[in-house]
């Protein structure tokens, strides 16, 4: 069986106990209690059953307390999923939203977001649905915008006339 790994010589019971009793997290309250248990001298199985956990995530707090202090037994975000789009391929859709379709070579008037995950398809060779493009739309500044509809022969001085005004005070 392999030694444990050695706790910081800069903490001891008392310390992890104060900043146990400080801290608004959960977690890391938990974590500082059951290392403040091998502190005063008990046992990595004692530490795991204040913990409510197995010995090798006592291991894991341990390595992360000695590395960043208490601040490393916080739960930190995940990284979650890398972005489809780099930085280049984000600059080229922000270009070719900007600059507009050309009927003539794209086959459309108005950009739809199935026609730009195509082109984007074509040109990068990067596969993306629909729904995260217009979330990385959204997120670059852009927002969906329709026109109002408008029949082709509205006349605007009759609409201006059928208005009704409010008699003069």
């Amino acid at each position: 069986m392999a030694a444990p790994v050695p706790l910081r010589s800069d903490f001891d019971t008392e310390a992890l106990r104060a900043l146990a009793k400080g801290s608004r997290n959960p977690a890391q309250t938990r974590r500082l209690l059951a290392l403040s248990a091998i502190y005063a001298g008990g046992s990595r199985s004692d530490a795991a059953k204040i913990g409510g956990v197995g010995l090798q995530t006592v291991r894991d707090w341990v390595v992360a307390f000695n590395a960043q202090g208490p601040d490393g037994l916080i739960d930190g975000k995940a990284p979650g999923a890398r972005p489809r789009l780099n930085a280049a391929q984000r600059e080229a859709l922000r270009v070719l939203v900007e600059q507009g379709p050309t009927p003539a070579a794209h086959g459309v008037v108005r950009w739809r977001l199935v026609d730009l995950s195509q082109i984007l398809f074509e040109d990068h060779g990067v596969s993306i649905s629909e729904q995260t493009l217009s979330r990385v739309l959204r997120t670059m500044g852009y927002r969906k915008l329709s026109a109002r509809p408008r029949h082709h022969a509205q006349n605007p001085q009759a609409a201006d006339a059928f208005k009704k005004l409010s008699p003069p005070a």
